[in-house]
Formats: C-alpha cells, sequence, structure tokens
C-alpha cells in the first residue's frame, strides 16, 4: 500500500506538472491581450507597452512561467489584473457559493442515482424499469442550462415556489440559503442522477445474475439481503469509479449552472476572468481543481480496498 501510494503521489507530480505547462501555455498563446483591454480601444501603442510591462507580459515566457511557478509554491497565485486583488483572496471570497452548490449536488446525484440504479435493477424489465431507463436517457442527453431554463420556467416564474436567481450566504438563514440553492441543485444533478443510475443498474444486473446470489435466493434470503448486503458491495467498484470521475463532469456543470441562476461563485469569476484576460485568476483556477481533481482519484483508489477486501495494491 505505501509503495503503491508513493507511485501516485510521484505520477500526480508529473501530472500537475504537465498542466502546468500546458495551462501556462494555452492561456499565453491564446488570442487576446489583456494589455490592450486594459487600455481601452483609444489607447495608444506606447500605452499599451507600458502597461505589459508593468505586468511583465514583456519578458519571455520561459521566464514568465518560472516566476508563476515560484510565486505558487510560496502561496503566491499572483494578482488579478483588472482588480489589482490577490488571487487567493478573490477565491476564498466565491467559494462558498461554489462548495454547497457542489456537495448539495453531489449528495443528491449519490443518494438518488444509486436507489434508482438499485430500483431498476430489482425491477429489471419491468414499468419502473423502463421509465426510469426513459429518465437517465433524459437527463444524460439535455444540456444542464436546458434544464435550468425549463425548470426555472416551471417553478419559479409559472408556479412561483422558488426564487428565480441569486444567492444568500449561510450566515444570513440557512432556509434563504438552501431555497435559493434549490433549483440549481436539482438543475446540475439531473445528468449525475441519470450517470449515476444507468452504471449502478448495469452493476447490479451484472451482480444478481451470478451463481451466488441464485444460491443466496434458494437459501431464503430476503430481497433487502441480497440487493444490499450481496449485490451492492460487489457492485461499489464501478459505482464508486464513477462518482470519482463525475467530479470532473461537476466542474464545468457548475460554471454553467452559475452562470444561468447568477451565482457570485468560482464559476462566474472564471467566466468573468477568461472574458478580461485575466491570467492570474485562469491558471490559479485551473491548476487548484487539477489537484483537487488528482486528489479525489487517489482517495477513490484506495477506497476500493474498503468496497472490495481482494483488492491488493
Amino acid at each position: 500500500m505505501a509503495a503503491y501510494i508513493l507511485r501516485r503521489m510521484v505520477s500526480a507530480i508529473a501530472v500537475m506538472a504537465m498542466v502546468g505547462i500546458v495551462v501556462f501555455l494555452l492561456i499565453r498563446l491564446a488570442p487576446g491581450d489583456p494589455a490592450a483591454v486594459m487600455a481601452g480601444r483609444n489607447a495608444t501603442a506606447e500605452i499599451v507597452a507600458g502597461i505589459r510591462e508593468q505586468l511583465g507580459l514583456n519578458l519571455p515566457l520561459p521566464v514568465q512561467f518560472i516566476r508563476w511557478l515560484s510565486g505558487m509554491f510560496h502561496g503566491d497565485f499572483g494578482t488579478s489584473i483588472f482588480s489589482g486583488r490577490p488571487v487567493l483572496e478573490l477565491l476564498f471570497q466565491r467559494l462558498e457559493p461554489t462548495v454547497s452548490l457542489s456537495v448539495l449536488t453531489l449528495a443528491l446525484s449519490v443518494t438518488v442515482g444509486v436507489s434508482f440504479g438499485i430500483l431498476a435493477a430489482w425491477r429489471a424489465g419491468r414499468l419502473v424499469d423502463r421509465l426510469l431507463l426513459v429518465f437517465s436517457a433524459f437527463g444524460y442527453s439535455v444540456p444542464v442550462f436546458v434544464i435550468g431554463y425549463l425548470l426555472v420556467y416551471l417553478l419559479a416564474f409559472s408556479a412561483g415556489w422558488l426564487p428565480v436567481q441569486g444567492y444568500t450566504p449561510i450566515a444570513a438563514g440557512l432556509s434563504s440559503w438552501f431555497t435559493h440553492l434549490i433549483l440549481p441543485t436539482v438543475t446540475l444533478s439531473v445528468p449525475y442522477i441519470a450517470f449515476v443510475a444507468r452504471i449502478t443498474r448495469a452493476s447490479m444486473l451484472e451482480v444478481l445474475s451470478e451463481d451466488y446470489m441464485r444460491t443466496a435466493a434458494a437459501k431464503g434470503a430476503s430481497s433487502y439481503a441480497m440487493l444490499f448486503h450481496h449485490a451492492l458491495k460487489n457492485a461499489g467498484v464501478p459505482i464508486l469509479t464513477v462518482i470519482g470521475l463525475s467530479f470532473a463532469w461537476l466542474i464545468g456543470g457548475v460554471v454553467l449552472t452559475e452562470t444561468v441562476f447568477n451565482i457570485p461563485g468560482i464559476g462566474r469569476l472564471v467566466v468573468d476572468a477568461i472574458n478580461n484576460r485575466d491570467y492570474p485568476i485562469i491558471q490559479s483556477v485551473l491548476i487548484l481543481t487539477s489537484g483537487l481533481y488528482v486528489v479525489i482519484n487517489l482517495t477513490v483508489d484506495l477506497a476500493y480496498t474498503l468496497i472490495d477486501p481482494r483488492i491488493r495494491y
């Protein structure tokens, strides 16, 4: 186990190094000049050159990369080009809405998706199974922003049950905080519920067809014991893998959902940074999310042994 963790950590460092190089080059080589945007349309070439020198954009790319990498190792992710404030300060200000939306989405997706998958496998070929398959196809195929606008029209505009957009901090009250997050959470959860449900159903059906499951049924095991004690444990590895992979999709979904519902989270911050060519913010968010994704993948791999003790590293 220790040797496996060490190997994974070394590979993670290599992956993060490649991610850093790619992110740095993609941002720098993409069309557009933040100095020109900051200077305005009527600025002269001398003004633009002065801003580029002030921001260090006139330095060679290797020098810029080394300065940026050195700053990150010392906990300095740079300063926003447009606001002039430290990037970490801006990220911490936008962290609560994004974390709240992500945690609620994962909790709802895993709970409902696994439950739907188990129910569909238990009633395979029946009406419930077919309805869940139709829902899974719909949820996995329709874009998140379409689901968001549809729910806004039905539950906010037409019914008036929920607020259309915005975010209320937890400090202002749990009721208002939760009410404002219901629509975006459900919107973002639909494709993940559909995907988790399909994988859970397929994994459960494969396990339920094994000989030892028929033996357990012949011995008089209850449906609850067969589904949760025997089948779900053995089907847990692919389900856990899907949950870990869903994190990568969740990052992109958060950006769209925060834009649709006007939530002041990290997703909206990234969109504004892209529009303004704010290099430090874009790079910092990409690096931090990539690192978090690597950590989650390692955690999922290590969690396999808790589900299936036969797995050894």
